[in-house]
């Protein structure tokens, strides 16, 4: 039995140790906000925070999570970067298909908890690299985490 801290709260999951955290999430506690891409951690859909960093939850065993606090898009909003960022998001007009925007939206709430100074357009981009968006809405992305980095200040 593996035990973590899910959105707030402690759960337990017997799932086999190496099944990937997307699954568990998305299988065993019915939160399918985060997303399937690619299955290799390379377009983000499937990012989590662990312990408060931003994770690709597709290759990570569930066995990695033991005793950890693992934060899903569910959830976001109870922190202030992420009520910022769904704010701005809706305002940016940033969804098309929104396959891709909560993987989006976990990655730029790491960006704007590392952010040490007003970020530009161009700086959004590039630290939001390595977020897939088959839409192609990255100028939207970005000016919603310039946006929410506003707020926030």
């Amino acid at each position: 039995m593996i035990g973590f801290t899910l959105n707030g709260k402690a759960v337990t999951t017997n799932a086999p140790t190496d099944k990937p955290l997307l699954w568990v999430l998305r299988e065993d506690f019915n939160l399918t906000g985060t997303k399937f891409g690619c299955g290799i951690a390379q377009c983000g859909a499937c990012t989590v925070h662990l312990n408060g960093t931003p994770t690709r939850s597709c290759v990570l065993p569930v066995s990695a999570v033991s005793g950890a606090q693992v934060t899903t898009i569910e959830a976001i909003n109870a922190s202030k970067e992420g009520k910022a960022l769904q704010d701005a998001w809706i305002a940016e007009q940033a969804p098309q298909c929104g396959y891709c925007q909560s993987g989006q939206i976990m990655a730029a709430v790491g960006v704007l908890k590392e952010a040490r100074a007003p970020l530009s357009r161009e700086q959004a981009l590039e630290k939001m690299t390595g977020n897939v968006c088959r839409c192609g809405t990255y100028n939207q992305i970005a000016a919603a985490v310039v946006r929410a980095q506003k707020t926030l200040a």
